[in-house]
């Protein structure tokens, strides 16, 4: 429609949410469907939290909140930071804001100018460039590989910076693949970053407490001390402690830019629902046994899944280290048939067909910049798990 935004035809939709909904509409009209499509948390948000908010509603704290969050929340952030991460942040160096979303709106909001870059790794999280165009920037994918487990190689990381760059995005564990970068891992990229000292890093750490066995989360500047002052670090309560629904991101970062993201936010929705505030200043605060017990389910889900998949026919697997996702590819299936002669020529042709003949709902990796590939949410009962595996194997097996 001609009086719609130009920006909007240069956005699309999220994937993740279409699948979502389609799953929806096919099993409110009677489809057996399995959807592994949708990133939340199964469980249920932990007691002393619910508790939390509704002494909190009982106390009155009905209010607005300041713009960048109440005291008691950013003061909560700034010691998480502390305690978990090693980095020093004052509260005023703190934000809180309507989920991770609105934090990177907020970033890019108020430092992009048109003709800027930001870097982004594939496959990335559907929501990261559709954001940057909303901004005015200019996305740069820089590709990873199956071989590589899907995480950044250095030289890559190098041959996408130009002077034209301004962030770069980084995501560990990765939404879509759960590839975690060791220490080793991590601190090659930041080499790179430091011979460019006019790029910014904008760290999503949302999966930060999900990784499994022996391995060891860390954060950029953690990693390299000397990048502190050009990287914002993003957090939220939604993945950790099963709060999605409470809408609650936040991040720290370099004092003028929490100022400027502020003032963006202040013109935007002023401060975040207070009542879930105050529930996460217990999630940050509060016992953290409920962390301990879901990451011991989510890493026997993992398990169970890859190696159904790997079991399936023409699909190979990686084992990621952690968020609640695998990124199997399935390039072995391209160009087979399906019984009705229907050829898959694509990622997403295979999960259209996946849907349709077995009720599986996933997502094609195209939606996230990377393919012949697909995300799957193990974020589901082993039940549930176990079935959708016996699914996609019998419908691997029954394609020509």
């Amino acid at each position: 429609m001609a009086f719609l935004a130009e920006a909007l035809s240069r956005v699309k939709p999220s994937a993740t949410i279409a699948v979502a909904q389609k799953a929806r509409e096919l099993k409110a009209a009677g489809k057996d469907v399995i959807s592994l499509s949708a990133g939340e948390p199964d469980f249920d948000t932990p007691d002393n939290v619910k508790n939390a908010a509704i002494d909190a509603i009982r106390r009155g704290e009905t209010k607005y909140t300041p713009v960048s969050g109440i005291p008691e929340l950013r003061k909560a952030i700034a010691a998480k930071f502390k305690r978990e991460n090693g980095l020093d942040y004052k509260p005023e160096q703190t934000i809180v804001g309507t989920g991770g979303k609105q934090i990177l709106f907020n970033a890019l909001m108020a430092t992009l100018n048109p003709g800027d870059e930001v870097i982004i790794a594939s496959p990335y999280w559907v929501s990261y460039p559709e954001i940057v165009l909303l901004t005015g920037g200019t996305p740069v994918f820089a590709e990873t590989k199956l071989e590589d487990r899907f995480k950044l190689r250095p030289e890559v990381l190098e041959a996408a910076i130009t002077p034209k760059t301004k962030w770069f995005i980084f995501n560990s564990p990765s939404n879509p693949s759960g590839a975690a970068y060791t220490h080793a891992e991590l601190k090659a990229l930041t080499d790179v970053l430091m011979k460019h000292p006019h790029v910014y890093i904008l760290t999503d750490d949302m999966y930060e407490h999900l990784t499994y066995g022996d391995f060891t989360f860390v954060t950029p500047a953690q990693v390299e001390p000397a990048l502190y002052e050009r990287t914002l670090t993003m957090n939220g309560v939604s993945k950790a402690y099963a709060m999605t629904g409470w809408r609650i991101g936040y991040a720290a970062g370099p004092l003028a830019l929490v100022k400027a993201m502020d003032m963006v936010q202040g013109q935007q929705t002023s401060g975040a629902c207070s009542i879930a505030q105050w529930a996460a200043v217990e999630a940050l605060n509060g016992p953290q046994d409920f962390i301990r017990a879901s990451k011991k389910a989510f890493e026997a889900r993992r398990d169970l899944i890859v190696s159904m998949l790997n079991q399936a026919k023409g699909i190979t697997c990686p084992v990621p280290e952690g968020a609640f996702y695998v990124y199997p590819s399935c390039a072995g299936l391209i160009g087979k048939k399906t019984q009705d002669g229907k050829v898959i020529e694509t990622d997403e042709d295979f999960v259209n067909a996946l849907l349709e003949a077995e009720g599986v709902a996933v997502v094609q990796g195209s939606a996230f910049g990377l393919g012949p590939n697909f995300r799957i949410s193990y974020a589901a009962s082993e039940d549930m798990l176990e079935e959708a595996g016996k699914r996609i194997q019998r419908f691997c097996a029954s394609l020509k």
